[in-house]
């Protein structure tokens, strides 16, 4: 597969996942990463610069000791995505609730210093991001439309709210640094799939989901 090929298989990935799908809500933070705004009110990422972003936090991931690089999310479908991703690359996961003090209060038991931290939602994983700022470490962040991203180093603008997106961006991530450090090829498949890389929940709370979410154009008009 040429490069070309390559770029517009994992574009496809990215349109069939709804990574490009925002929210109702731009921050002036995102502006530049949004195309466009859908009769629903739904504000779409440009999905080029999503991939265009990918390649950079690899290259950021892979300057740093990959030990040392600290994948953050509170947000629960980001698990599984985290899991696979840090058994793949080696990176360090810490999922839930992120403890005050973390990176900053050498005399806490739990205290780590890396090197580079990765939050998936600068709202969610707002004490990780606050922390890395004032102890000077870098912040790759997934961030979505209505994201505030002032104290993120790199933004990967995508949706970091769904299930099926945040396995694709996970797995993307994963690819990418596997292949810039070359122990992947390009015509090579990974261990997993994106859909291993997906939080699994059971039929009845995907009902429940569903039934959660009115549809787009009645959400809209609530607004």
């Amino acid at each position: 597969m040429t490069k070309q090929e390559d770029a517009e298989h994992m574009e496809k990935y990215v349109l069939s996942t709804g990574i490009r799908v925002g929210t109702q809500v731009k921050t002036k933070f995102m502006i530049p990463f949004i195309t466009k705004a859908t009769n629903e009110g739904l504000y779409i990422i440009d999905s080029k610069k999503t991939l265009s972003r990918i390649q950079t936090a690899a290259k950021f991931i892979n300057r740093a000791s990959i030990s040392k690089v600290l994948i953050c999310s509170g947000r629960e479908y980001a698990s599984t995505p985290i899991e696979k991703f840090c058994e793949i690359t080696g990176a360090t996961p810490m999922l839930g609730r992120f403890m005050p003090g973390t990176l900053t209060n050498p005399l806490l038991p739990y205290y780590i210093e890396p090197e580079l931290v990765v939050a998936s939602d600068p709202q969610v994983d707002e004490q990780a991001v606050l922390e890395a700022t004032n102890a000077g470490i870098p912040v790759i962040a997934i961030s979505n439309t209505d994201n505030v991203t002032s104290k993120v180093d790199l933004v990967i603008p995508a949706n970091n709210r769904g299930r099926k997106s945040l396995a694709a961006i996970y797995w993307l991530i994963a690819r990418e640094i596997l292949l810039q450090k070359g122990s992947l090829k390009d015509d090579e498949s990974m261990k997993y799939e994106i859909d291993d890389f997906e939080t699994k929940i059971t039929e009845e709370e995907l009902e429940e989901e569903t039934e959660r979410m009115p549809p787009l154009r009645m959400r809209s008009q609530r607004k």
